[in-house]
């Protein structure tokens, strides 16, 4: 058995339960959880509105990003006693990212680098694979400009440090309090407010839609996350939608870039598992810098 938080089709209240976990199918890991990160998404899988979203009718384990160590493999080339990260990629499995212990795909796990703080780095998989997705989506650099809104965010902050490493003239769209920040990650300059049109491309993890396109020159690029209501082309504008895949051997030179200094684990705070209910609240709330991370 292990506690894992999950979410009921019945209620709203984060509930906490011992479960079994699956016999592993080949290919896959068992770890126990070291940390893990709460994003957004779990908060309103916990509260009830995303279950229609993934069209989730039972009860189901909460979670995406995890540090842990492997305690038993099937079929994969881990080892037990390797200390990972993972992307836990399936939102109806009974038990996933907040538990003490989680079965997941060795394919969705990277082993972590050396000097990389375990804990921490719970705080990456999700995120950044999310930036890397909505960067590659937008093509190679070629001297373009890129416009990063919500700079400062969880997905947007690596979008920035990914952007400049990849070559791009990045600005961030932020707060003026997030200015170090935004610059310390990579960004030639911060605006406050969308400017007239002056970037080849927007990275729109904020969702800003047709708010952001008046930033955008004509023939420009958008790239976005899914959304009820996405920006129309216009101006031979092109809009690609991207969504977080696991992906092992992305996660693993993401990892090395965290290690290396290029990309910053940005922390809110840690509290224990037995203690979620407090740090869901304040991801609810919003406006939190950095992640907040459950250590069993």
């Amino acid at each position: 058995m292990t506690l894992a938080l999950v979410s009921r089709p019945d209620g709203t209240a984060l509930v906490a339960e011992e479960v079994t976990l699956p016999a592993l199918a080949p290919g896959e890991l068992r770890v126990r959880v070291t940390a893990a990160s709460i994003d957004p998404v779990d908060v309103l899988l916990a509260a009830g509105p995303a279950r229609a979203i993934f069209g989730l009718t039972g009860t189901v384990g909460l979670g995406m990003s995890l540090t842990g160590v492997v305690t038993e493999t099937a079929d994969t080339a881990f080892a037990a006693g390797d200390p990972v990260a993972a992307l836990h990629p399936d939102f109806a499995a009974p038990v996933r990212a907040h538990a003490t212990e989680t079965v997941l795909p060795a394919s969705a796990a990277a082993r972590l680098p050396n000097g990389l703080d375990p804990v921490a780095a719970a705080s990456l998989p999700v995120n950044a694979l999310t930036a890397t997705e909505l960067v590659d989506g937008l093509g190679p650099a070629d001297g373009r400009s890129v416009l990063v809104t919500g700079a400062a965010g969880g997905v947007r902050g690596y979008a920035v440090a990914l952007a400049a490493h990849a070559g791009w003239t990045v600005t961030g769209l932020a707060r003026e309090t997030d200015r170090a920040f935004v610059l310390r990650a990579g960004a030639r300059g911060l605006v406050t407010q969308v400017p007239g049109p002056s970037f080849d491309a927007v990275v729109d993890a904020a969702v800003l839609h047709l708010a952001g396109l008046p930033a955008l020159r004509d023939g420009g690029a958008v790239a976005g996350v899914p959304s009820a209501s996405p920006a129309s082309p216009e101006r031979d504008i092109s809009i690609s939608i991207s969504s977080v895949r696991p992906d092992g051997a992305r996660l693993a030179g993401l990892l090395d870039l965290a290690a290396s200094g290029v990309l910053e684990l940005r922390i809110a705070g840690r509290v224990p598992l037995a203690d979620a209910a407090v740090a869901y609240d304040k991801v609810a709330g919003g406006g939190q810098r950095g992640r907040w991370l459950l250590v069993p």
